[in-house]
């Protein structure tokens, strides 16, 4: 791609000092782009017990800090954004559909495949201000597709969600991934973790292009099924959350087109703006560790520290093996 492309710019501190700079509302140039951003003193997310809430410019702010380490996750990818033009202490409400009074600048794929009345035109963040532009139209939750816009039926990801029942202790949880973690050492299968940012824990399964959502589905099932017969204690199979008795549910349902689970190092919609973190395997073993226990202040320093965790789920390469 060459240096000069937008997709290449870096977000420079100038340009989030920029930010620090505006009114209420104005013009920024941040990654080679002007954009029109408003109500910079809103608050977003309410702030944790001593700390003060989240404005929308601090949030526009992480989102551009952010989002060259974020654009290898998202590009070439459908976002569905999850929006919350009133924050985080209203409703939300998913948005596919890219918005006609979208700037034409914006990449965007159309979905051949749409029935009417479904969304066709999707954001596609090949550059840091595309991220940038969401986030100020109120996305403050991003989720790309699991596939690519050029083979949209072909997963580069296999996922696994561990979703915490109501009686679901985050010891239970814990337990449950790392299960997981052996079964993973056990194959040999590269698959990073990372908390949800809400209660839950994911982990992804880079998978080389090829198998269809239905093989990645069924590999993962097979995979949790076996984890799962270990503690039965603590797995429901049930579909419905009513009917699982408080159990934790291992979600491969996930593995479908246009199904999507949280990007990395996406703010969540709760006090503090908690982050979908990616962890390292051993942190699990952390008495410390919470699932929304690094909120989007807590960002920079975690980076600096450990740099992305999350790259191994980028491999291209990797096939799953059969499962006996």
């Amino acid at each position: 791609m060459p240096a000069e492309s937008p997709a290449a710019v870096a977000v420079t501190p100038d340009q989030l000092a920029a930010l620090d700079a505006l009114p209420e509302s104005g013009a920024w140039d941040v990654a080679g782009r002007r954009l029109r951003v408003t109500n910079l003193g809103k608050v977003l997310f309410p702030g944790r017990a001593g700390e003060p809430p989240v404005t929308k410019r601090e949030f526009l702010r992480y989102t551009a800090w952010i989002a060259p380490v974020l654009l290898p996750y998202l590009r070439g990818r459908a976002l569905n954004m999850h929006r919350y033009p009133d924050g985080a202490g209203a409703g939300g409400f998913w948005q596919k559909e890219l918005p006609a009074h979208a700037p034409d600048w914006l990449p965007r794929w159309d979905n051949p495949e749409a029935d009417p009345g479904e969304s066709r035109t999707y954001l596609v963040v090949e550059e840091p201000a595309a991220l940038v532009w969401a986030a100020n139209f109120g996305a403050l939750e991003w989720h790309p597709w699991t596939s690519r816009v050029d083979a949209p039926h072909c997963p580069t990801y296999a996922l696994i969600d561990l979703d915490p029942g109501g009686t679901t202790s985050w010891a239970d949880l814990l337990v449950l991934a790392r299960l997981h973690r052996t079964a993973f050492e056990h194959l040999g299968v590269a698959a990073r973790p990372k908390v949800t940012g809400r209660r839950g824990i994911q982990i992804w399964v880079p998978v080389a292009t090829g198998p269809s959502f239905a093989e990645t589905r069924a590999w993962v099932e097979r995979l949790s099924r076996t984890v799962g017969a270990v503690t039965p204690e603590l797995v429901s199979w049930k579909w419905q959350r009513s009917d699982r008795g408080g159990r934790a549910r291992l979600d491969y349902t996930q593995n479908a087109i246009n199904k999507t689970l949280v990007a990395p190092y996406s703010p969540r919609p709760a006090a503090g703006a908690p982050v979908s973190a990616p962890i390292d395997w051993a942190e699990l073993d952390d008495p410390g560790l919470r699932p929304d226990g690094f909120g989007l202040r807590d960002m920079p320093r975690r980076l600096a520290e450990r740099g992305d965790l999350f790259r191994d789920v980028l491999r291209p390469d990797q096939q799953l093996p059969p499962l006996g």
